[in-house]
C-alpha cells in the first residue's frame, strides 16, 4: 500500500510541478483525478449544486496559483479537500449573510413556496431522500467525517489531517455520525433504534 501512495505522490508532485510550468493538460489531469471528490466536499458544507459547483471552481483556480506551496510528503488529497473545505465554509458565510440582509429587506409575497416532486414516489427515492435529510442533518463535524469517509473514500488520517483533528477525533465523530444516522432512519427502514 504505501509504495503505491509513494506512486502516486510522485505522480502528482510531476503533475504540479509542470501546472507550475504552466501545463495545461498536467492541470486537467488533476481535475479529472480529484474533482468528483472536492464536489462532494463542497456540497456537504453547501448543500446546493450550484455553489458546490462554483467552490470546486474556486478550489481549482486556487490550486493553479498556489501548486507551488504543496509539500510533497503529505497527503495531496488532504491538502486539496483542506482548501475546498474554507473556501465552502467562506462561501456558506457569505451565502448566509446575504440571505439574513435579503430576508429581512423582501415582502413576504415573494418568497416562493417549494413544490413537491410528484415522479420520485418509488420506495427506493423515498429511502434515498431520506438518508440525504438524515446526513444533512448531522452536526457539520459529524457530516464532514461521514462524508469525506464514505463518498470520498478517505482514510481516517487524512480525514483528521483535512481538519485539523486528531485521528481518535475522527474516528469518534463517525461513530456519533453512524449512531445517529441509525436512529434517524430506523423507522423509515421499519427497525428498532
Amino acid at each position: 500500500v504505501s509504495t503505491v501512495r509513494e506512486d502516486e505522490a510522485a505522480v502528482i508532485a510531476a503533475l504540479l510541478e509542470r501546472v507550475q510550468d504552466g501545463d495545461r493538460e498536467a492541470f486537467m489531469t488533476i481535475i479529472r483525478l480529484y474533482q468528483q471528490k472536492v464536489f462532494v466536499m463542497a456540497y456537504s458544507i453547501l448543500r446546493d449544486r450550484e455553489d458546490a459547483l462554483d467552490a470546486v471552481q474556486e478550489t481549482f483556480l486556487r490550486l493553479y496559483q498556489k501548486a507551488g506551496l504543496y509539500r510533497p510528503g503529505n497527503s495531496f488529497q488532504g491538502w486539496l479537500l483542506q482548501m475546498a473545505k474554507n473556501i465552502s465554509i467562506d462561501s456558506y458565510r457569505r451565502r448566509r449573510r446575504k440571505k439574513q440582509d435579503f430576508e429581512t429587506t423582501r415582502p413576504l409575497d415573494e418568497i416562493s413556496v417549494a413544490v413537491e416532486d410528484r415522479e420520485g414516489d418509488s420506495a427506493a427515492s423515498d429511502l434515498r431522500s431520506a438518508f440525504s435529510r438524515s446526513v444533512e442533518s448531522l452536526a457539520e463535524r459529524q457530516r464532514m467525517v461521514f462524508v469525506m469517509r464514505h463518498y470520498s473514500e478517505l482514510p481516517f488520517n487524512e480525514i483528521s489531517e483535512t481538519m485539523r483533528i486528531s485521528v481518535g477525533t475522527a474516528k469518534s465523530l463517525h461513530f456519533k455520525a453512524v449512531q445517529n444516522l441509525r436512529k434517524r432512519l430506523a423507522p423509515v427502514l421499519g427497525m428498532e433504534p
